[in-house]
């Protein structure tokens, strides 16, 4: 039987349809979209750090931070994998060992100073990827953040961005991550990402609906995933639902 990492890492693996996965931020978001039918769930820092109390960018003590990734996976059947910023300073093999006792299947590791906004030097991060990836063995699926497209991170031109991507994704994929995420690349980004990349491109998907599903899995990127979209949604729900009941209360 298939440890939940590989059940992850085998649905990165499906030409033409990419593994689309809801980034939930607490037990019951995960249990509706488990029981909607998607095969693996994430966690967004983000998200779960707002549930929280806290703004994003490691403000979260990393013990609160795991705990509520443990109580996530705990609460469903299909691995989940968690977004844990830059690693909260944590050397790999101490990350990968406090991960694994969390229960989750993966992890999405940012190369980017959250405090700073800096760019990581690519080479010291492929180290702290393959740190990673020899203390976890293959009971982690590792997805590579690459964040040369952030507003502020990249000096360079969509050229040059673009570059930088495939130097970085080919340095992190060689030192053991099984794919790759440039967050916020443009589409035309993406397409030649996923034509020079050799492994897994995850998109982020700003559009939650089925015409934007379709725009990037055309694109061939192989994981879907939404940030702290899909709560930033549900939020507004509940504004909505806040204001009528205030209104109503107000006569």
């Amino acid at each position: 039987m298939a440890s939940p990492a590989q059940t992850l890492r085998d649905l990165h693996h499906r030409p033409g349809r990419p593994l689309v996965l809801p980034n939930v931020w607490d037990a019951v978001s995960a249990r509706s979209f488990e029981a909607a039918g998607f095969p693996a769930l994430a966690t967004a820092s983000t998200a779960v750090a707002a549930c929280l109390g806290y703004a994003d960018g490691e403000r979260t003590p990393v013990a609160v931070m795991l705990d509520a990734v443990g109580r996530i996976a705990r609460s469903v059947v299909v691995p989940v994998t968690a977004d844990i910023e830059a690693g909260y300073g944590l050397p790999g093999a101490e990350l990968a060992e406090r991960l694994l006792a969390a229960g989750v299947a993966g992890c999405n590791l940012e190369d980017s100073d959250p405090h700073s906004r800096a760019l990581v030097d690519p080479e010291r991060h492929a180290a702290r990827l393959a740190e990673l990836r020899a203390a976890a063995g293959p009971e982690l699926v590792i997805n590579a953040r690459l964040d040369a497209f952030l507003p502020g991170r990249f000096a360079g031109g969509a050229e040059a961005a673009v570059d930088d991507a495939v130097d970085r994704a080919q340095r992190y994929l060689a030192a053991g991550a099984d794919c790759v995420y440039p967050i916020l690349a443009p589409e035309a980004a993406l397409a030649a990402l996923v034509e020079r990349v050799p492994g897994p491109v995850n998109a982020l998907c700003t559009e939650p609906t089925p015409a934007g599903l379709d725009r990037l899995t055309a694109l061939g990127v192989a994981r879907i995933t939404f940030g702290g979209g899909l709560l930033a949604r549900l939020t507004a729900h509940l504004d909505a639902l806040a204001a009528d009941l205030a209104a109503a209360e107000r006569g």
